[in-house]
């Protein structure tokens, strides 16, 4: 399953669907909803997010597993830094390991002071680098002390993100060069929005894989997107967001929507997604498609 799934990554086209866990001990619903629409059978493989801005959701490990035992698909399971120290990492990575969740997602993770839960506090004993380490030592079979196993884990594919926009790219591009370097196999981007912002980053990804050897030099670059539907969205992403950049073409074409009417106002949002999608499977068809569990969209958008 997971060398199947690799190798489409570095391969042919490749296409992943995330997921948010909710705020409930039960992915029935999630699964139910992927179910409704077929997406199981439309995507090589799904992800699980990791309690996002801090909000206290299902275990992003747990939710992978299920999903896999649900589809027998791969799912790249999110564990970020604010919540574990190299302890606790190490711990899940073990555990995670015996079921079979062993595609990983490295994140920093978002600040505590966003949680829902009350005088909660960060860990963030290093950032996402600390995480795609450990997950290397793991690959030759110590933890990251440097102790042996008695018995070696099952290969573990560590992922890592990056902002998709910058003022400086070359900034970027270090950052990149260091993920790839720690081994990640798949940096995924935040959400993109124009072709040429997706062309600048393919080609920063490119030059921070220059001077990598051996299987380093299979990383891919995975363009993130995130459908956008209303004109709300767009703004909150464009004002508050940093690391994306919605073009003010989008801005300008779903305010003239929005005046009209909400059903106007969808119907543009979700052509201009459908064109960004196609438009970037011509480019580099590595795709990892956001909707916030609007699996409706999803839908639309693969349509």
């Amino acid at each position: 399953m997971f060398k199947n799934f690799i190798q489409k990554l570095q391969e042919d086209k490749y296409l992943t669907l995330e997921t948010t866990p909710q705020h409930e001990p039960t992915m029935h619903n999630i699964i139910e909803r992927i179910k409704k629409f077929d997406l199981q059978h439309r995507v090589d493989g799904f992800s699980t997010t990791d309690n996002p801005l801090a909000k206290l959701k299902y275990n992003a490990l747990f939710a992978s597993m299920k999903l896999q035992q649900e589809f027998n698909k791969p799912v790249i399971a999110t564990m970020s830094m604010r919540d574990r120290n190299k302890i606790a990492l190490q711990s899940d990575l073990l555990g995670a390991n015996e079921f079979d969740v062993r595609t990983i997602l490295a994140l920093t993770g978002d600040p505590a002071k966003m949680s829902d839960q009350p005088h909660s506090k960060g860990v963030f004993e290093s950032n996402s680098s600390m995480l795609l380490k450990i997950i290397k030592s793991f690959n030759y079979g110590m933890d990251i002390a440097g102790h042996p196993f008695k018995i070696e884990p099952k290969q573990i594919y560590p992922f890592a993100v990056t902002n998709a926009y910058a003022r400086s790219f070359s900034s970027l591009q270090k950052k990149m060069h260091n993920k790839i370097q720690n081994g990640a196999i798949g940096i995924i981007t935040q959400p993109i929005f124009e072709i040429d912002n997706a062309k600048k980053l393919l080609e920063i990804f490119n030059e921070a894989k220059e001077d990598v050897i051996g299987n380093k030099k299979k990383a891919q670059l995975i363009f993130g997107i995130f459908p956008i539907t209303k004109l709300r969205t767009a703004l909150f992403l464009s004002a508050q967001v940093p690391g994306i950049h919605v073009p003010q073409e989008w801005i300008d074409k779903l305010e003239l929507a929005n005046q009209i009417s909400s059903e106007e106002e969808y119907k543009v949002g979700m052509q201009l997604s459908k064109d960004l999608f196609t438009s970037i499977k011509k480019l580099h068809p590595k795709i990892h498609l956001m909707t916030a569990n609007k699996f409706d969209l999803a839908d639309e958008i693969l349509s």
